[in-house]
């Protein structure tokens, strides 16, 4: 999961990619030796993605509860996500719910053992965790929505185990933040190639804006390669985005579906060695499929 992850895959197609593995698992089971057995493998799986700059959280479950969802000053709701099957079934869509989440909100994510008893209603223990939440981490509860994390889960636990679990039980938290409109910088090209001296001035413009002009020549240099590249082999428009947080993120936005392939140029190349030089000055870099195309990102370190 963690390596599907950092591919930057959409949610519903992550779930895809481990439903086939577990798939495979279970048909190496059978093939082996102990093929007399039932293979019994699989897993449920809740995955989720917040992206920070637009507020919006993008999930798919493969059997699994979903999340509840408490906004600041308002009661706990869980999440109305179209359930997919449990991972190792295969053939089956998941599909990806889409939804608004305001700065300051708390998610809660849980498996199915937190609010289960013996001989109970499953639903009796969701109600009694939306209660529990709204609670702890609502305006009700004690600090209100700034109470540590870690205390609210303790109450949880407190007030929604059971007795006597029957599974295992794990329960995450998340505080949502958003990022503001001076973090966050970004522009369209038309594609011209004339133009990615512009984009050079942009980027070092607002780093001096940012006082980050230690990181103006490197992030300069990437965003010039990242934007030659887009306008010369996927057209335009093209959308550079720099974003200012713990790290400085540079987004290079293209229509092209084509992946973006690092490779070693020859010295009788004339050309190839622009992502090579990228991967080489950024701290990380990646790239991940959008509605409209693609895009390319690179992560340096601030301070």
């Amino acid at each position: 999961m963690q390596t599907l992850a950092d591919l930057d895959l959409d949610p519903g197609e992550l779930l895809t990619h481990l439903d086939d593995l577990v798939l495979g698992f279970s048909s190496e089971h059978m093939a082996g030796d102990s093929r007399a057995e039932p293979a019994v493998l699989g897993a449920t799986c809740l995955y989720a993605v917040y992206d920070p700059v637009t507020g919006r959280c993008a999930a798919a479950t493969a059997g699994h509860p979903p999340p509840a969802l408490l906004p600041p000053g308002e009661e706990a709701s869980f999440l109305g996500m179209v359930p997919g099957p449990p991972l190792g079934v295969g053939g089956m869509p998941f599909e990806v719910t889409e939804f608004g989440v305001r700065p300051g909100s708390t998610l809660a994510f849980f498996t199915d053992g937190l609010v289960e008893r013996r001989g109970g209603d499953i639903e009796q223990g969701m109600e009694r965790l939306r209660r529990s939440l709204s609670g702890a981490a609502g305006s009700t509860g004690a600090d209100g929505p700034d109470r540590p994390l870690g205390e609210i889960s303790q109450t949880l636990c407190d007030e929604v185990l059971p007795h006597e679990a029957t599974d295992d039980i794990a329960l995450l938290l998340a505080r949502t933040r958003a990022l503001t409109s001076d973090q966050v910088a970004e522009w369209e090209l038309e594609p011209d190639l004339s133009l990615v001296a512009h984009a050079r001035e942009l980027v070092v413009g607002r780093l001096s804006d940012w006082q980050l002009e230690d990181l103006s020549f490197v992030t300069e240099l990437v965003a010039s390669e990242l934007v030659t590249n887009a306008i010369r082999y996927a057209g335009g428009p093209v959308g550079l985005r720099l974003i200012r947080d713990r790290l400085l993120v540079c987004e290079v936005s293209d229509p092209s579906s084509t992946q973006p392939r690092l490779r070693r140029a020859r010295d009788t190349d004339e050309g190839g060695r622009g992502l090579f030089l990228v991967a080489q000055l950024a701290d990380r870099w990646g790239s991940r499929f959008t509605s409209t195309g693609k895009t390319i990102w690179t992560e340096q370190a601030i301070g």
